[in-house]
């Protein structure tokens, strides 16, 4: 950008924010009739917005933000998706639920495609009731030690190095019923905006 004048093949800021809305729009699957009825807005709006035909408020930024699962600031981080990035164990955001039970994201904002955590289950440790969380893929992956899933109420143990695939609308929770630690990964793809 020279001067505030984008230069030749360069985004204006207005294509750019639509270009990202559009990008974690279609990560999570969404129509755009979908978003804009979580947002309030009309579909033919959201569109030109992805175009980069048009602007919105700030207020209509923040719902579309809300819709999406994610911050508004998030619109706005100029990432570069292709450069890698590295999570220290010791910097892993923690989702604090028990005593028992250590829960951590890895993936990191902002979500585009998939959503990774990360738990520690002493013995005794679970992840609460079953619960459900959208309708998109998750699998789960035992890392060492031993888990029970439940899974609409069927109960399946779960050793180092098994996994489970299902659907996140599925009531389900993990529950550590041995005498050794546990450790498993939660992978959940499109990112939904409740936490495994």
């Amino acid at each position: 950008m020279i001067d505030g004048v984008p230069a030749a093949g360069e985004l204006t800021p207005e294509e750019s924010l639509g270009a990202r809305i559009r990008e974690f729009r279609l990560a999570r699957r969404m129509s755009l009739r979908a978003l804009a009825l979580l947002a309030h807005t009309s579909p033919g709006f959201l569109s030109q917005l992805e175009r980069g035909q048009a602007n919105a408020s700030v207020g209509t930024l923040r719902k579309l933000a809300e819709g999406l699962g994610i911050t508004l600031p998030d619109l706005f981080t100029d990432d570069d998706v292709t450069r890698p990035k590295v999570l220290r164990r010791e910097h892993r955001p923690e989702i604090h639920t028990s005593n028992l039970t250590s829960k951590y994201l890895l993936s990191q904002k902002p979500l585009r495609n998939l959503e990774v955590y990360v738990a520690d289950f002493l013995p005794g440790g679970n992840s609460g009731d079953a619960y459900t969380h959208g309708d998109v893929q998750e699998m789960l992956v035992v890392i060492s030690g031993s888990v029970t899933l439940e899974l609409a109420g069927a109960e399946y143990q779960l050793n180092r190095g098994d996994s489970a695939e299902y659907r996140t609308s599925t009531l389900h929770s993990v529950r550590n019923t041995s005498t050794e630690p546990a450790e498993v990964i939660w992978i959940i793809s499109p990112p939904t905006l409740g936490a495994p």
